[in-house]
């Protein structure tokens, strides 16, 4: 069985071959969909044996939330450099989730994939988890460090607290938003359709703030 390499450990050469094979699965999404990423191909286009391909990522829906992480980092670094202007704390979270809506629904079908993974428990991904840690940060004007490490945001003191109440609104919140997410997928809700309802969950929800 393949395990899937640590990012934390990879030398410099190996990080780069790893964001390499990324950004070729991403390019050839992006033309073809999920079915162009077959494994040989990315291989192939990224000028790496198909073993080498296997060690970074045991599985194609390994590779699918690589190229989606990628997406959640994009999202991320430009939410810090360019913050929610909204006065309450509801529109800014409002504001991040549909900016990660509209990244996601770039590509479709790469989105349609991980929420089919999400559902499935066929990989190992914190979706939910990175978006209301980012939507929690906003929401509380708490951005310093949003795209830290765990470990750098908790020795600079701005760590997310996920135990407390409003972080178990803003992951209701987040619920709501992945809930919306398959509704849009599915065809049954436009992106303005999921705004309105996302403004009234999150009204509700983060009325405290």
């Amino acid at each position: 069985m393949a395990v899937q390499a640590p990012i934390g450990t990879m030398t410099r050469s190996q990080t780069q071959r790893r964001r390499r094979i990324v950004q070729t699965a991403a390019a050839l999404a992006v033309r073809g969909g999920v079915e162009a990423m077959q494994m040989r191909s990315v291989a192939e286009r990224a000028g790496v044996a198909l073993g080498t391909l296997y060690r970074y990522f045991p599985s194609k829906m390994d590779l699918v939330v690589a190229v989606v992480t990628e997406e959640l980092d994009l999202l991320e670094g430009g939410i810090v450099r360019r913050p929610p202007t909204a006065a309450t704390a509801s529109g800014r979270a409002v504001d991040v989730l549909l900016r990660a809506t509209r990244g996601l629904m770039r590509e479709p079908e790469l989105a349609d994939a991980l929420v089919r993974s999400l559902i499935m428990a066929e990989v190992k991904i914190e979706l939910d988890v990175r978006i209301s840690d980012l939507v929690w940060r906003v929401a509380t004007g708490n951005l310093e460090g949003a795209d830290a490490t765990d470990e750098e945001a908790a020795e600079a003191g701005t760590g997310v607290d996920r135990e407390s109440t409003g972080y178990v609104l803003v992951g209701s919140l987040t619920s709501v938003w992945i809930f919306e997410l398959v509704e849009i997928l599915k065809g049954r809700r436009d992106i303005d359709d999921a705004e309105r309802r996302l403004q009234v969950a999150a009204e509700r929800l983060l009325a405290s703030f």
